[in-house]
């Protein structure tokens, strides 16, 4: 799942209705190029099931979970599922391509298949919409909106489903648009002279943008409490590890309250960080970060050898492209 999508299902909100009535449910998944050799449920008060694969090659349990919103992940990607009682799920999907073909059968699985193409629709209107003039991208938005709505009522689905769907795409609305309005304010920085930055070092001392000159510069923004970007942090590190040595600096610049300052020094060393280490010096209102627009983390930028600014919203350090590019620039 990518970028505003990921957010849009966690605004579906990973909670549960009828939290005190627990049921049964049966689940399998037959997963093509697997990432892991387990899956993670995850759903509201901390609801977490593991579930192993199996000696047939399958994953396979059977738990009490109450009724309503969960994401399963693979260790890679995350996506969405609902859970209904006495379900009997049957997930099989390849990996490498993971949305695209996911497919659910058995009992109770119509709302989980409705999000998984939900999902695809989603990311099929960002690489659309998100590239129109505005007027355009308003009208795309309202269509879509339109189309959404009469999905959910075609359907036979939960009605609480159905309820909660309809709030998130009001809430999707409005979340694409700052998107939007965020996207076209990072692009027209493409080209420009990168905002500075003087942060404080987790090694000592501080750190200026200026100071790596002469060097390709990739910035993550992140923090501590952010999944998405713990879940980014191996995947920085196998970069970072494929180009030691070459013309480019990995700097990590940590944007949490200064109340959790320890908090991070203690993350980084406990995770043996890499790379440069800093501290901003007034979290989201920090003049680099507001100078990008920036609304969500992890957000990544990429600054040439001169100080200009290549790509003001970056590809993801687990995305092939950013290799990709990578590759072409220091080759």
């Amino acid at each position: 799942m990518k970028k505003v999508f990921l957010l849009a299902l966690m605004l579906l909100g990973v909670f549960s209705m009828n939290a005190q009535t627990k049921n049964q449910i049966k689940f399998t998944a037959k997963i093509a190029n697997r990432n892991s050799d387990t899956l993670v449920i995850r759903g509201a008060n901390n609801f977490k099931q593991v579930i192993p694969i199996n000696s047939k090659e399958v994953f396979a349990a059977t738990f009490e979970a109450p009724k309503g919103f969960y994401q399963f992940s693979d260790g890679s990607e995350v996506s969405a599922l609902y859970l209904k009682p006495n379900s009997e799920v049957n997930l099989t999907m390849n990996a490498k391509e993971f949305d695209e073909t996911i497919v659910y059968k058995g009992k109770g699985v119509e709302e989980s298949n409705f999000l998984a193409q939900h999902a695809l629709r989603d990311e099929k209107f960002q690489k659309e919409a998100f590239t129109k003039e505005a007027a355009e991208f308003k009208a795309l938005l309202e269509t879509k909106k339109k189309s959404d709505i009469e999905r959910i009522d075609k359907g036979n689905y939960d009605p609480e489903f159905k309820t909660a769907l309809k709030n998130s795409f009001e809430q999707f609305n409005q979340y694409a648009v700052q998107m939007y309005e965020s996207s076209a304010k990072a692009n027209a920085l493409k080209g420009k002279v990168s905002p500075g930055f003087d942060y404080e070092n987790y090694k000592g001392g501080k750190t200026k943008l200026s100071d790596l000159k002469g060097k390709y510069v990739y910035v993550d923004l992140w923090a501590t409490w952010c999944g998405p970007c713990r879940a980014e942090i191996p995947f920085l590190q196998k970069i970072e590890e494929k180009y030691h040595g070459k013309n480019i600096e990995f700097v990590s610049i940590s944007i949490d309250q200064a109340k959790d300052h320890e908090k991070w020094k203690k993350f980084v060393a406990d995770k043996n960080l890499g790379g440069v280490q800093l501290f901003a010096d007034n979290d989201w209102q920090s003049e680099f970060v507001t100078s990008y627009g920036v609304t969500g983390i992890p957000r990544f930028i990429l600054i040439d050898p001169n100080g200009n600014i290549l790509e003001s919203d970056a590809s993801r350090p687990s995305s092939p492209e950013l290799q990709a590019q990578l590759d072409g620039l220091l080759k």
